[in-house]
């Protein structure tokens, strides 16, 4: 096994010509909850859709678990469960037919299906259409999909979006499970509370680049008691409360 579960190393990102990801380089142990934080453009969805094979780097190399995706596609791929920050789902499928469609890819039976339903508190929706399910809801079929497979690496991209005070607390439970259960997670949020209760560690971005990257203990011991808060304030100029939302 790899010392790092993830390894981005001089990753860098263009598109056009324009850079969107500087030289970044971040490494993430077995069992960590990392969380990606940053404001407008600061490329936190790139670096996961690079991650997560989607987005191919223009430059540097990105591995998980030892495996680079160049060199082997599917079996990197198997290392990943992968929560977008959005997905059309396909019309008239209803949420456990959707789930048996990621289960096959995955070589997963139906009672699998059937048990990720039930973790996101969905198993008595698995004959309803996704199509007619609230944002929240969607939100936890993705979470269920990310979970199908008990992958080494849990790659989310703002996966809180939409989730009812409820299904806030439960997600943050289901998380630090699957962390002690060996799994890693990667997850962007631009809801700092958030970041705080779940995270073992923080990583800002900004302009595509890394500008702080610690422990929550270590940020506190920078920044003060406001932690987080502090933290964002003074590293994107903006007093007082982060924005309710802003998209990378």
């Amino acid at each position: 096994m790899a010392d790092h579960l993830v390894r981005f190393d001089a990753v860098h990102k263009a598109f056009q010509g324009k850079t969107v990801i500087g030289e970044v380089h971040l490494h993430v142990g077995q069992g960590e909850v990392v969380a990606l934080c940053g404001g407008n453009g600061a490329g936190k969805s790139t670096l996961l859709r690079m991650l997560a094979g989607i987005l191919r780097p223009t430059s540097g190399t990105i591995a998980v678990n030892g495996l680079r995706w160049e060199d082997d596609r599917r079996r990197y791929a198997r290392q990943i469960g992968y929560m977008p920050d959005d997905y059309r789902f396909s019309p008239g499928l209803t949420a456990l037919e959707t789930m048996l469609f990621w289960a096959r890819l995955r070589g997963l039976g139906k009672e699998r299906a059937r048990d990720a339903l039930a973790q996101v508190g969905l198993a008595d929706t698995g004959s309803k259409p996704v199509a007619s399910f609230s944002k929240g809801m969607r939100q936890r079929v993705l979470f269920a999909q990310a979970l199908l497979a008990k992958p080494p690496l849990i790659v989310m991209d703002e996966p809180t979006n939409g989730l009812d005070p409820y299904w806030m607390e439960s997600f943050v439970k289901l998380v630090r499970q699957a962390a002690a259960a060996g799994q890693t997670v990667l997850f962007s949020t631009h809801q700092l509370q958030i970041a705080e209760a779940l995270s073992d560690r923080i990583v800002f971005l900004r302009d595509g680049g890394v500008v702080l990257d610690g422990k929550k203990a270590d940020i506190r011991r920078r920044f003060g008691a406001a932690g987080l808060q502090q933290a964002f304030g003074e590293l994107f100029g903006i007093p007082g409360e982060p924005p309710e939302s802003f998209d990378s």
